[in-house]
C-alpha cells in the first residue's frame, strides 16, 4: 500500500506539502446490502474485460517509456492529474512500490515489450541499488525519474523502509524467474540480506522484522504487519529460487509474526507499537487482511477478508469498494480494490467470483468516468481526500500501482508467489 513510513511509500512527501480538512466517519456498506450499480452490471462502461486490461497496459507502457536514459534505464513516475499535477505543481517522484508492481504486472501478460519493459525499470532497480550513498544492498522509497533520464540517481524519499526493501526484492525474484537472469537473483538476494541484517528482530516477542531505517540511519522499532507479509512472500521466493532452506526459515519468522497479530474476531491487526511487542489495535487497515492471505497462502486469513467485507466496504456513487482502513470508508481506494479482488478470486470461496467482478467492474467503470483519468489508468482514490487513517490523505489522481494491482487482480496472478513453471 502506498502510504506513510510504516507502509511501503508515498503519501507522507506529498502530505508534508500541504494541509488538508477532510469529513470522515461514514458508515461502511455491508458487503451482503451491496449491488453492483446499473452502470457496472450492464457493462455501460463500454469496455468489456480485455479491451480494460488492453488500455490499462497502454497506460503503464506511456509511463515508462517517458523517463529513459540512454542506457535503456526506465522508471515511470507513480502518480499523475488531479492535486499531483497543477499549473505550479508536477510530482513526478517514482515509488519502488509501485516500480514493483508495475515490473511484476507486466511479467504476468509476458509480451516480448512486456518483458522489455520489465527489464528496463529492474535494470533501474538495480542500478540505484549499486550507486545508493551507501551502497549495502539498500534501496529508498522514491527516486526522480527526470535523474534517470539523466543518468543519475536523485533520491526523493531517503527512507530505507521494510516494506519497500521486500517488495524490491519480490520483483528482482519475479524477473530473476521470468528471465533466467541472474543479475535479478543477485540484486534480490543483497535487498534479502539487507532485511535480515538490519531489521530482524529475535529478541522482542513476537519476533519479526522491524519497520527498517530513516535517512539517518535509525532504526525504526515498531513491526508492521504488512512489513512482515511482504518479507515472508519475499523470502519464501529466495528459498524457491536459491533452494537454500535459510531463507524458508526466515520467512517463517515473518508469517509467525502476521499469524501473532491476528484477533479474536479474525481481522488482523497493524503491528506494534514501538516496544515491538505491544500489539496497535487501531487503524484497521485493508492490506494486513488481503496481503496476509496472498502472501501465507493460509486460509485462516479468511476471516480477515470476511472481516473486510462486513466492515470496510465503501459506496461512493457508482463506485463500489474497500477503503484503506476503518478510520474512513467514505471512498473507494482502488489500490485495494484490486489486492481485494484477487485474494477472494484465489480464495474462491461461495460467492467469492461474483465480489471480484463486482470490484473489478468497479475498477473499470473508474477506469471510464472517475475524475482526473485519461480512459486508461486507473486512480487511487473514487475522489480526493480520502483518510488513511495513518496521518495521510489519497487523491483520485493517476497511480501506476493502482493499475497495476488490477491488472494483477485480472490475471489472477499473486505477486507474492511465483508462477508455477
Amino acid at each position: 500500500m502506498s502510504g506513510s513510513s510504516r507502509r511501503p511509500a508515498p503519501w507522507a512527501v506529498a502530505a508534508a506539502l500541504v494541509a488538508a480538512v477532510v469529513l470522515v466517519g461514514a458508515a461502511p456498506a455491508a458487503w451482503g446490502a451491496m449491488r453492483p450499480s446499473d452502470d457496472q452490471a450492464s457493462g455501460a462502461s463500454g469496455l468489456d474485460p480485455s479491451q480494460s486490461v488492453a488500455l490499462a497496459y497502454e497506460f503503464l507502457d506511456t509511463r515508462v517509456d517517458q523517463f529513459c536514459d540512454g542506457a535503456g534505464h526506465c522508471l515511470p513516475r507513480s502518480y499523475e492529474g488531479g492535486f499531483f499535477t497543477t499549473p505550479s505543481w508536477d510530482f513526478t517522484p517514482s515509488f519502488v512500490y509501485d516500480d514493483a508492481l508495475v515490473i511484476i504486472a507486466y511479467t504476468a501478460r509476458g509480451l516480448p515489450d512486456d518483458l522489455r519493459r520489465a527489464r528496463a525499470i529492474g535494470d533501474t532497480l538495480l542500478f540505484v541499488q549499486e550507486n545508493d550513498p551507501i551502497g549495502d544492498g539498500r534501496t529508498r522509497a522514491s527516486y526522480e525519474p527526470h535523474g534517470i533520464r539523466e543518468g543519475r540517481v536523485e533520491i526523493t524519499g531517503p527512507g530505507s523502509f521494510t516494506g519497500n526493501q521486500a517488495w524490491v526484492g519480490l520483483a528482482l525474484a519475479r524477473l530473476a524467474h521470468a528471465t533466467g537472469d541472474s543479475r535479478y537473483l543477485d540484486g534480490a538476494l543483497r535487498v534479502g540480506q539487507w532485511i535480515q541484517d538490519n531489521t530482524a528482530d529475535m529478541v522482542r516477542a513476537p519476533y519479526g522484522y522491524t519497520g527498517g531505517q530513516l535517512e539517518d540511519g535509525t532504526s525504526l522499532t515498531w513491526k508492521s504487519t504488512e512489513h512482515n507479509s511482504d518479507v515472508s512472500g519475499f523470502f519464501a521466493q529466495l528459498a524457491q529460487l536459491t533452494g537454500d532452506p535459510v531463507w524458508s526459515e526466515r520467512a517463517a519468522v515473518a508469517a509467525d509474526f502476521v499469524a501473532a497479530m491476528q484477533s479474536a474476531d479474525g481481522h488482523v491487526d497493524t503491528g506494534t507499537g514501538l516496544d515491538g511487542s505491544t500489539i496497535n489495535t487501531r487503524p484497521i487497515p485493508l492490506d494486513a487482511q488481503t496481503w496476509s492471505s496472498l502472501a501465507t497462502g493460509d486460509p485462516r486469513y479468511g476471516a480477515g477478508l470476511d472481516w473486510t467485507l462486513a466492515n470496510l466496504i465503501a459506496t461512493d456513487g457508482p463506485y463500489t469498494g474497500p477503503s484503506i482502513s476503518e478510520v474512513d470508508v467514505s471512498k473507494a481506494w482502488f489500490e485495494g480494490s484490486g489486492h481485494l479482488a484477487l485474494a477472494l478470486t484465489l480464495r474462491d470461496g461461495p460467492g467469492d467470483a461474483d465480489r471480484a467482478e463486482t470490484l473489478l467492474s468497479s475498477i473499470r467503470l473508474a477506469q471510464r468516468d472517475a475524475p482526473n483519468g485519461d480512459g486508461k489508468g486507473i486512480v487511487a482514490t473514487s475522489n480526493d481526500g480520502l483518510d488513511s487513517g495513518f496521518g495521510d490523505l489519497y487523491y483520485a489522481s493517476l497511480h501506476t500501482g493502482a493499475t497495476a494491482w488490477y491488472l494483477l487482480a485480472a490475471a489472477g496472478d499473486n505477486p507474492f508467489t511465483l508462477p508455477a513453471d
